[in-house]
């Protein structure tokens, strides 16, 4: 099965869709696009060689006019659906506001290789991107082809991994203190030793009755 009609199907039930005229509009810009509404929220699943197509025309249709891009983000799903989840590992996700018409637009895009995941920069049509595409870069390790300054933003120099993957262990590989022998502060393996952590949950016994 196609991994964007998977993912697609594994969202929350339709909620009116049909009802909803940005579903068919959006529909007929691009080929092989999913879109489904949920919970009042349209999501546009997209195959990464139509992804800058697309949101050209987003952007630019009279009718549509997304011109703002609010938000830009990774999404790892390995483990997803307790391990039943067969699609690609990597997605890239952008959420769109378009103020002339007064309504929004989910964006996914879907990396095709998992080892080595690229989706193209969107900085040419929203220059908005730039940061949140390094965001996603450094967090995640999903590269954006044609951003003009790929670089890690958040960790600090010279650190390996990418610490939002699912595979990376909470604790991390590596830990830095401050050596009074050298003056300065110097990185180690980490000491933590690991641990199960269950969350404990303890509420009043009027808890709800109110």
């Amino acid at each position: 099965m196609d991994a964007n009609q998977t993912t697609a199907a594994e969202q929350a039930p339709d909620t009116g869709a049909a009802a909803n005229p940005l579903v068919g509009r959006v529909h007929g810009l691009a080929p092989n696009l999913t879109v489904t509404e949920s919970y009042g929220e349209v999501t546009v699943t997209v195959p990464a060689s139509s992804y800058q197509a697309l949101a050209l025309l987003l952007r630019d249709q009279p009718d549509l006019q997304f011109e703002t891009l609010i938000d830009l983000c990774g999404v790892d799903y390995q483990g997803y659906k307790d391990g039943q989840y067969q699609g690609p590992r990597f997605a890239v996700v952008t959420h769109l506001l378009s103020v002339v018409h007064n309504r929004r637009i989910r964006l996914r895009v879907f990396a095709p290789d998992d080892h080595m995941p690229v989706v193209d920069s969107l900085t040419e049509v929203w220059p908005a991107a730039n940061w949140y595409e390094r965001e996603a870069f450094d967090l995640y390790g999903v590269a954006f082809q044609g951003h003009p300054d790929l670089r890690r933003i958040l960790t600090d120099y010279g650190f390996i991994g990418h610490p939002f993957r699912k595979d990376f262990p909470l604790s991390g590989y590596v830990e830095m203190r401050y050596d009074p022998e050298q003056k300065r502060v110097v990185y180690q393996p980490v000491t933590i030793e690991p641990r199960d952590i269950t969350p404990r949950v303890i509420r009043e016994e009027s808890y709800g009755r109110h």
